[in-house]
C-alpha cells in the first residue's frame, strides 16, 4: 500500500524536486521509509574491487537511488567517489548520512618548477677527469680516520673504576709480586694488615704510605678485591671477592711515640713483602719482633741529646758560650718535666704548655739578674724541639695526598700543640711583667758568635741530635745530618739572592725534601724519616717568641703580634709543603732506585 501511494506520488511530482537528497533534512510530519541496506567493508589492500557494471545507457546521477518509483533520468554528473580503505560503504555508494559533507579545498594550482638554461662550456677546456683510488690510498686513508677517531675519544670510559695496585705507582712499592691465589687465609692476611697499619700510624709515618703499605701487602699475599680507607685515627679494610661473603674490619690507633727505627723496619718488612720473598706466618712473626723491639737509644741519650740541640742551635743564632749552656741546662730540665707529667697521664697540651713557661721564666729570671744572655735566642733554642714538625709535614703530605679528613685531624693537633706554646709564652711573659723584670728588646739582632764553616758543623750537630731525639737508626744519623747541612747551605745562598725570610725557608725545604727521598730510599728508608729531622731548623722559633712576647707585655702591640704569628704559620707551612714538593721532584731520580732489602734479595737469586 506504502508502495503504491509512493509510486502514484513520485508519477505526479517533478523528478527534480522528488530526487532524494542523502545529507538533506526530513520534511516535518513526513514518515520515511527505511530500506534494508547491505553494508560491506571497503578491502584495506592495495587493490580495490571494481564496482559492478552499470547496463549500457545513460550514466545514473550519483547517490543511492529512492527505492520505488521510475528511474529520474539526469545528465551526466562527477562519478561516484571511490571508498576509502576500511569505510562502511554500500553497493549504491556511501550510506546516507545526516552529517553534510566537510568543505572541498579548491585545488592548488601547481607552478611548474624553472629550469635553468644549461651553460655551454668554454671552448678548449678541458673537463675534469674523475680518478679512481688505489687500494694503498683506500688503507691510508682508514687508518688516518682511526687515528682521528682514537684522539677525539679516550681509550678508557671516562667512569672507568682505577686498579687499587695503581695507587702504588711512584711508592717504594711499585709493581708488587701477584700471586695466583692467596697463601693463607684471608681473615688473617687482614689481620695483619690491619697491625701493620697501627704500627707505623703509632710510629709517625703518613696517610699515603700507610695505604700504600697495606696495598701492596694484601695485593702479594694473594687477596683482589680489598679497598682501604683512612680517616684521621682509623683504618678500615674491606674485602669483597665476587662469589663468597664480604668482610670489613676496623682498627683505631689511641697512642703515638717516636720511633723512626721502628718505622725503617716496618719499611723494611713491606718491601720484602711486596717483592714476594716473605709468607704470611714469617711476616707476622717479624711485626710482632718489631713492635717489641727496644728502641735505638736509651732514655738519658735522648735528654741529653734535647739538650745539645737547644745549644748548639742557640749558637747558631748568635748567641754566646754562655747562652748555649743556660740554654742546656733549661731543656734538661723540660726533658725531666715532659716524663713526669707523661707518667702522671697529663694531656700533651698542657704538658707542652708548662715546657714553654718553664724555658721562658728560666730565660728571663736569668737576664733581670744581669747575665750577659739574650734571653730571645734562649728561649727559641728550647722550643723548637716542642714544635709539632712531624705532625706538620704529615698534615701537608696528607692534604696533598688526597686526605683531607685525615690532615685536618693533624693539623688541629699541630695548631693545638702550637698554641699551648704560645700560651706558655705568653703566661711566663705576664709573670716576668708582674715581678718587674726589664722588658726585653724584642728587635735587637744578634751578629753571628762564630764563622760561618764553623756554623755549618754545629747545624750538622743539631740535626743530627734531633735525630737522636727522634730514635732514629744508627746507620741513618749521619746521612740525615748531611742532608741538614746541604738545606742550611741552600737557605743562607737563597738568602744571599735578597728574596725574603719567608720564600728562603721553603726553597731550602724543597732541597732538603729532594735529597731525603734519595737518599731515604737508598738505606732502605721512607723519606719521612730523613726529612724532618732536617727540616726542623728551618722554622721561625724567634719570630713565635717575639710576636707573643710583644703581644702579651704591651696591649698597643697586639695587631703587631698577631701579624708576626701568621707570618711565623706561613713560614712553617711552606717549609712543610716544600718537604712534600722535593720528595714528589726526586719520583722520577728513583723509579730505577731499589731499596736495600730488594738489592739483597737479587743477589741472593
Amino acid at each position: 500500500m506504502a508502495e503504491a501511494e509512493h509510486g502514484a506520488h513520485g508519477a505526479t511530482t517533478d523528478p527534480e524536486e522528488e530526487r532524494y537528497d542523502p545529507h538533506g533534512d526530513i520534511p516535518a510530519g513526513t514518515i520515511p521509509q527505511i530500506t534494508p541496506v547491505a553494508f560491506t567493508t571497503a578491502p584495506t589492500g592495495g587493490a580495490t574491487e571494481a564496482p559492478t557494471a552499470p547496463p549500457a545507457g545513460p550514466t545514473p546521477a550519483a547517490g543511492p537511488t529512492p527505492a520505488a518509483g521510475p528511474t529520474p533520468t539526469v545528465g551526466p554528473g562527477p562519478a561516484p567517489a571511490t571508498p576509502t580503505p576500511g569505510e562502511r560503504t554500500t553497493p549504491a555508494g556511501p550510506p546516507p548520512s545526516s552529517v553534510p559533507p566537510p568543505a572541498v579545498a579548491p585545488p592548488v594550482q601547481q607552478v611548474a618548477p624553472t629550469v635553468p638554461e644549461p651553460v655551454e662550456p668554454t671552448p678548449g677546456a678541458v673537463p675534469p677527469a674523475t680518478q679512481q683510488i688505489s687500494a694503498s690510498q683506500v688503507r691510508a686513508n682508514a687508518a688516518a680516520k682511526r687515528v682521528l677517531a682514537r684522539l677525539m675519544r679516550g681509550e678508557n670510559p671516562p667512569t672507568a673504576p682505577m686498579s687499587l695496585v695503581e695507587r702504588l705507582a711512584g711508592s717504594p712499592y711499585a709493581n708488587p709480586a701477584i700471586p695466583a691465589a692467596p697463601h693463607e687465609s684471608e681473615r688473617r692476611t687482614l689481620d695483619f694488615a690491619l697491625e701493620l697499619a697501627e704500627t707505623m700510624f703509632r710510629y709517625g709515618a703518613g696517610a699515603l704510605e700507610v695505604e700504600t703499605s697495606m696495598i701492596a701487602v694484601t695485593t702479594a699475599l694473594g687477596l683482589r678485591h680489598v679497598e682501604v680507607d683512612i680517616t684521621n685515627q682509623s683504618v678500615a679494610i674491606n674485602h669483597a671477592p665476587k662469589d663468597g661473603t664480604p668482610s670489613t674490619l676496623l682498627r683505631v690507633v689511641r697512642s703515638w711515640t717516636s720511633n723512626y727505627a721502628g718505622l725503617v723496619l716496618v719499611h723494611q718488612l713491606v718491601t720484602e713483602i711486596a717483592a714476594g720473598g716473605v709468607a704470611l706466618n714469617e711476616a707476622s712473626r717479624r711485626l710482632q719482633g718489631i713492635a717489641r723491639r727496644a728502641k735505638p737509644f736509651p732514655k738519658w741519650s735522648v735528654t741529653v741529646a734535647f739538650g745539645m740541640f737547644a745549644a748548639l742551635f742557640v749558637g747558631v743564632l748568635g748567641g754566646g758560650q754562655l747562652a748555649s749552656l743556660i740554654a742546656f741546662g733549661s731543656n734538661l730540665l723540660v726533658s725531666l718535666v715532659w716524663r713526669v707529667l707523661g707518667r702522671w697521664r697529663v694531656p700533651d697540651f698542657f704538658v707542652t704548655m708548662a715546657s714553654s713557661f718553664l724555658v721562658t721564666i728560666i730565660a728571663l729570671m736569668l737576664f733581670a739578674v744581669h747575665l750577659p744572655i739574650a734571653p730571645a735566642i734562649v728561649v727559641v733554642g728550647g722550643i723548637l724541639l716542642l714544635l709539632p714538625t712531624a705532625r706538620l709535614v704529615s698534615a701537608t703530605q696528607d692534604a696533598i695526598n688526597g686526605f683531607p679528613v685525615t690532615a685536618a685531624g693533624r693539623y688541629l693537633s699541630a695548631f693545638l700543640t702550637f698554641a699551648a706554646l704560645v700560651a706558655g709564652i705568653a703566661v711566663a711573659s705576664a709573670v716576668g711583667e708582674m715581678l718587674g723584670i726589664a722588658r726585653i728588646n724584642v728587635t735587637e739582632t744578634f751578629p753571628p758568635a762564630y764563622p760561618y764553616p764553623v756554623e755549618v758543623l754545629m747545624i750538622g750537630a743539631a740535626v743530627a741530635a734531633i735525630a737522636v731525639t727522634e730514635q732514629t737508626s744508627r746507620r741513618l744519623v749521619l746521612p740525615t745530618a748531611a742532608v741538614g747541612i746541604v738545606g742550611y747551605l741552600a737557605l743562607t745562598g737563597v738568602g744571599l739572592l735578597g728574596v725574603g725570610d719567608r720564600l728562603a725557608p721553603a726553597a731550602s725545604a724543597v732541597v732538603m725534601g729532594f735529597l731525603a727521598r734519595i737518599v731515604a730510599l737508598r738505606l732502605g728508608a721512607p723519606q719521612l724519616v730523613v726529612a724532618v729531622p732536617a727540616a726542623l731548623i728551618l722554622l721561625p722559633g724567634l719570630t713565635i717568641f717575639r710576636s707573643m712576647y710583644v703581644a702579651t707585655v704591651d696591649a698597643t702591640q697586639i695587631t703587631t703580634g698577631a701579624g708576626g704569628m701568621l707570618t711565623a704559620m706561613a713560614i712553617i707551612l711552606a717549609a712543610a709543603a716544600g718537604v712534600v714538593l722535593g720528595d714528589n721532584l726526586a719520583r722520577p731520580f728513583t723509579r730505577s732506585a731499589t731499596s736495600l732489602e730488594r738489592r739483597r734479595r737479587s743477589r741472593r737469586r
